[in-house]
């Protein structure tokens, strides 16, 4: 399989991992709970109640493992036959329990959930101060943060269970700005890209006649407008956390080898290959310019003009700056003539 196709295969498996645990979350909170904790107003208390918890993505943490799994096979898989000095043929695997392996996709999803968590946390915070400094009751509030009950399906809907906290943040100001009646306000919801069209004319007759958007609609346009963002965030993580688990297990797949004896890192080169997308990053063109000929070691970072150093694309150590919404590849290229020759030689001795 190529890149392009397990990015495919496994970009909405992460993706609808996410969504699962969320709707898990929602469907668990015990909407009497929180109300009796804001009422009393102990806003972490009520945070504490909606039990957004670490063990809660465990089904995250295995759909990425298991991306992670399938391409370090598949780039195991693409290497040609070798021939060993006693003339058998050099098979080239990827160990699934290697401890390097098991570091870097550990490493990913403990780190991806933590941050998850923590910020979740903040944001409902965030969601239930703004709701009682508005001066909405404790039960108005609570819906609105832990979503409202859809009668059809039974579930949960709207809310700030999943969204990060700042986009709690602007989901906010698009509440108060539908409410204030203030035009310019009202006018910056329509520019909103994750909004609900439908509810556009009903917004535009506000802003002509001068006032606020009634409240009960404001409730349903907000609710779309977080559902809508919650899914942007469940694609953005299966996206994003999708390619750093296939970039960085094609690296491991080329270094076990190497520390299998195989190959050596010598015979090991690696390009950076712009994406080509109509809005390049110029840093990354830069980074494609420093290997268009030779190539680089395969231990060399490449070094951005901001100074920042990547082994690859979605190197999980380099800053958000790098990785958020990078389409650029990787190319490795072993030597097999020098790696064939190497082994002739030993063959003759």
């Amino acid at each position: 399989m190529t890149y392009d196709e397990l990015l495919a295969q496994y970009e909405p498996k992460v993706a609808a991992a996410f969504r699962e645990a969320i709707e898990a979350i929602r469907s668990s909170v015990v909407l009497k709970t929180i109300v009796e904790r804001l009422e009393r107003g102990d806003i972490a208390g009520a945070v504490a109640a909606v039990q957004f918890e670490p063990v809660a993505f465990a089904a995250l943490e295995m759909s990425l493992r298991e991306a992670f799994n399938a391409g370090g096979i598949n780039m195991a898989k693409s290497f040609p036959t070798l021939v060993a000095p006693d003339g058998t043929r050099v098979l080239f695997q990827f160990g699934v329990r290697n401890l390097e392996a098991e570091r870097l996709i550990r490493e990913q999803s403990s780190t991806l959930v933590t941050n998850i968590t923590e910020d979740q946390r903040l944001a409902l915070r965030t969601a239930f101060e703004a709701g009682l400094s508005q001066g909405r009751n404790p039960t108005s509030t609570a819906l609105d943060v832990i979503g409202r009950v859809n009668r059809v399906t039974g579930r949960r809907e709207g809310g700030a269970i999943g969204l990060t906290s700042r986009q709690v943040e602007f989901i906010t100001r698009a509440r108060e700005n539908l409410m204030s009646g203030d035009v310019d306000g009202m006018r910056s919801y329509l520019d909103l890209k994750t909004r609900d069209r439908r509810f556009d004319r009903t917004v535009a007759k506000a802003i002509r006649e001068g006032r606020s958007v009634d409240a009960a609609m404001v409730g349903k346009i907000i609710g779309r407008l977080s559902d809508k963002n919650l899914q942007l965030r469940g694609e953005m993580i299966g996206l994003e956390e999708t390619r750093t688990a296939l970039f960085s297990v094609r690296d491991n797949a080329v270094r076990q080898q190497i520390d299998a004896g195989k190959i050596t890192a010598a015979e090991v080169t690696k390009k950076w290959k712009h994406s080509g997308s109509e809005h390049p990053r110029l840093q990354h063109l830069q980074l494609a310019a420093q290997s268009r000929e030779a190539g680089v070691p395969i231990d060399m970072p490449f070094i951005a003009p901001d100074g920042t150093a990547l082994m690859y694309p979605h190197d999980p150590k380099a800053p958000a700056r790098h990785r958020i919404g990078c389409k650029c590849r990787m190319e490795y290229a072993i030597d097999y003539i020098a790696a064939g020759l190497r082994r002739y030689r030993a063959r003759a001795a």
